[in-house]
């Protein structure tokens, strides 16, 4: 019923930003949590950070806290991903997810349920 579709990726350098959308289809309801996380090849899917559906609360992984910001747009039904300082280590395909949110906010792969098809994010060094 919800489908959520990534981009904005691409091939950066160190040092620079990107700004990563994802967009939601299909009927959404305001007590939706969206998260954002990356699999680099080889590697678990990573959590980055949670927002509730409001864009009031949010919680960001220790690794990216600082560098990357995480906002959405109601009348465009996107929720956006601001990255800025890149670094290699940040490469990997970036997906957003959504579940259903009551005031906690989940940092594991298993507690969403609605994924998106991920979009690339590479950064040479």
């Amino acid at each position: 019923q919800v489908q959520l579709i990534e981009s904005g990726g691409g091939l950066v350098q160190a040092g620079d930003s990107l700004r990563l959308s994802c967009a939601v289809s299909g009927r959404t309801v305001s007590s939706y949590a969206m998260a954002w996380f990356r699999q680099a090849p080889g590697k678990e899917r990573e959590f980055i950070v949670a927002i509730s559906w409001s864009g009031f609360r949010t919680d960001y992984a220790d690794s990216v806290k600082g560098r990357f910001t995480v906002s959405q747009d109601y009348a465009k039904n996107t929720v956006y991903l601001q990255m800025n300082s890149l670094k290699p280590e940040d490469t990997a395909v970036y997906y957003c997810a959504a579940r259903a949110y009551s005031g906690t906010f989940y940092a594991r792969v298993a507690e969403y349920g609605t994924w998106g098809q991920g979009t690339q994010v590479t950064v040479s060094s």
